[in-house]
């Protein structure tokens, strides 16, 4: 690969071949009388002297023994009429046999009519070009610019990248392939780890499309890459679809005895629709209380598409109380964890202390219970479900619907929602939805 040459100022360059010449002149004033350099033994006993001194070791190679002892070795040489001194590395680093190879390489680049100064200067320069285009470089400057995501999904970026980092992290991203990719992939699929494996992909993926945004690689190897990998099992979220079955729950939920911010959480939780990190993750600036909605940034949704969740009274009645007691922090269900808002587990780890195995209910699964009984009970129409899910949904043109789409309809569909499930608490024998007139 042809690389630019870099140039320094000639009379610079003058100046140090001269000065370097004048040293190596007054440190071999006596070399004629020492032996030639044959033996790495004789490296090794050179003892230093008052003076600098060099053992020639041949066709303009010689070991230069400093005053303190440190040996260095050089190579003069001679470009279009101008003498050369160039540092073939130190002793004993680099063996005698080791530097003669240097010597010859050199005297080959001479040959061909390469100036071995300048040939480094291009080295080093394209080796610093690439290290800044490399996959790592990219990755981490990628990972840098993310300051809207979540710390776990920060966090969760670094520990996938690098496993690419760790295997293709220094070679130049234009000059990465798909089976290098695939081969990073397949270590984590070997293993089991399917939607592990599948990760690293689609967090690769996105450092080549950033790459590509910012001139430094000409396309993403990862989209060659589809139907490579074994697709992971789709995870079921264990959900309660019944209304018998739900009733019960969320009188449980009600006398909940936990933590406040886990215990609003949970009431919470069957009212929005939301996924579980994006409830927990909740942020007192995305929420209007006046107004009744929560703007969700496109940072902090899965499908990467701003949302809003329309609040009805009951939602709101417990955000207010809520913010008696958090209303002054950043997270609406703040923590003294890591992230500062609630873990993981914590709604799923209150279900298990109420009763419920995973098997039967878990955080995510109130997302199924309100879209099967929605639908099936209810009535109410799929694309406004679909559509308060944060499910991608298409207009009969096929054009994807905004955040604000339907947004009356989705307020009023949200009511009766929460209507419905104060009647399933109050209720001890549930009775079938009907619209209000």
């Amino acid at each position: 690969m042809a690389s630019s040459h870099v140039h320094s100022n000639p009379r610079q360059i003058g100046i140090e071949i001269g000065i370097a010449f004048l040293s190596y002149t007054a440190m071999t004033t006596s070399t004629a009388k020492r032996k030639p350099l044959t033996h790495a033994r004789q490296a090794e006993t050179a003892k230093p002297e008052a003076k600098p001194y060099a053992l020639n070791a041949g066709d303009g190679l010689f070991l230069e023994v400093a005053t303190d002892g440190s040996k260095y070795w050089r190579f003069r040489y001679t470009f279009a009429g101008k003498r050369g001194l160039l540092s073939m590395g130190v002793f004993p680093a680099v063996g005698l046999q080791e530097a003669k190879e240097a010597r010859d390489a050199t005297r080959k680049l001479l040959a061909q009519g390469i100036n071995p100064s300048e040939k480094r200067k291009d080295d080093k320069a394209a080796s610093k070009l690439a290290a800044a285009n490399s996959f790592e470089a990219i990755a981490n400057e990628w990972m840098g610019r993310r300051t809207s995501a979540s710390e776990s999904t920060r966090r969760q970026d670094k520990r996938l990248l690098q496993y690419a980092i760790a295997e293709i992290g220094r070679r130049p991203i234009s000059e990465i392939t798909p089976p290098m990719v695939l081969a990073v992939c397949r270590k984590a699929e070997c293993r089991g780890a399917l939607e592990t494996a599948s990760r690293i992909k689609g967090r690769c993926s996105q450092v080549f499309r950033y790459a590509v945004a910012t001139g430094r690689a000409e396309r993403d190897p990862t989209t060659d890459l589809k139907g490579a990998l074994m697709a992971p099992e789709v995870e079921s979220h264990a959900a309660i679809i019944d209304p018998k079955q739900l009733a019960p729950l969320l009188r449980d939920i009600d006398n909940y005895s936990g933590r406040l911010t886990t215990a609003n959480a949970l009431r919470l939780s069957p009212l929005v629709f939301l996924r579980p990190g994006e409830l927990r993750a909740a942020k007192w600036e995305e929420i209007d209380l006046d107004a009744a909605t929560w703007e969700i940034p496109a940072a902090r949704m899965k499908m990467s598409q701003p949302h809003i969740v329309p609040l009805s009274t009951q939602a709101i009645s417990i955000l207010r109380e809520l913010h008696e007691f958090t209303g002054n922090d950043v997270y609406v269900f703040k923590s003294t964890g890591k992230d500062g808002y609630l873990s993981e587990n914590a709604v799923n780890t209150a279900l298990r202390r109420m009763g419920y195995a995973k098997e039967k209910m878990s955080a995510h699964g109130f997302r199924a219970t309100a879209r099967t009984i929605l639908d099936e009970v209810m009535k109410q129409r799929p694309d406004l479900i679909e559509h308060q899910l944060a499910h991608a949904v298409r207009d009969a043109n096929g054009r994807a619907y905004n955040r604000t789409s339907h947004l009356p309809e989705r307020t009023r569909m949200m009511q009766e929602w929460a209507n419905y499930l104060d009647d399933l608490k109050a209720e001890s024998n549930v009775v079938p939805f009907r619209k209000p007139a």
